[in-house]
């Protein structure tokens, strides 16, 4: 019998869509301290300013804030350290390829629990041009109008 798994997001990094061009998505492990893991449950982190950097074997979460647990005391790590993600070596070499060779980068664009465990989603990402974010708002706001136009024709 299947086990079923239940997806809770945690944090979201709403920014990268809007910065960049999303082309495909990796799950990883995140390497946490235990004050980290309650401070997460209690939903105090933040991606905003979060990227990902790679060394070809091993691969990091720089800048991603998780604040300090109230009742950690001396325990805490500092808010902004570096975290390791836990990935398969193939796909760190594969995105590694990628980053030196095409330019692309990484974010992370949210973070979740998969069942007990608390994963990121790592995006492959292509930064957009002023003009490419203005299509996108053309294109949101166009989507938008035709939505309200149908639900009114719909009454």
């Amino acid at each position: 019998m299947e086990k079923k798994t239940a997806f809770k997001t945690i944090a979201e990094n709403r920014a990268a869509g809007h910065e960049h061009f999303i082309l495909e998505t990796f799950e990883a492990g995140i390497e946490l301290i235990g004050t980290e893991v309650k401070s997460i449950r209690a939903r105090k982190v933040n991606l905003k300013d979060a990227w990902v950097s790679t060394d070809g074997r091993q691969i990091w979460v720089k800048q991603m804030h998780i604040s300090p647990y109230e009742q950690g005391n001396i325990w805490n790590a500092d808010p902004l350290r570096e975290r390791r993600l836990l990935m398969h070596k193939p796909e760190i070499a594969r995105l590694f390829g990628h980053i030196k060779r095409d330019g692309y980068t990484l974010i992370p664009l949210s973070l979740y629990f998969k069942g007990s465990n608390i994963k990121v989603k790592v995006g492959l990402c292509k930064g957009k041009k002023l003009h490419d974010k203005r299509q996108s708002a053309r294109e949101r706001d166009l989507n938008r109008e035709i939505n309200r136009t149908v639900r009114v024709l719909n009454k």
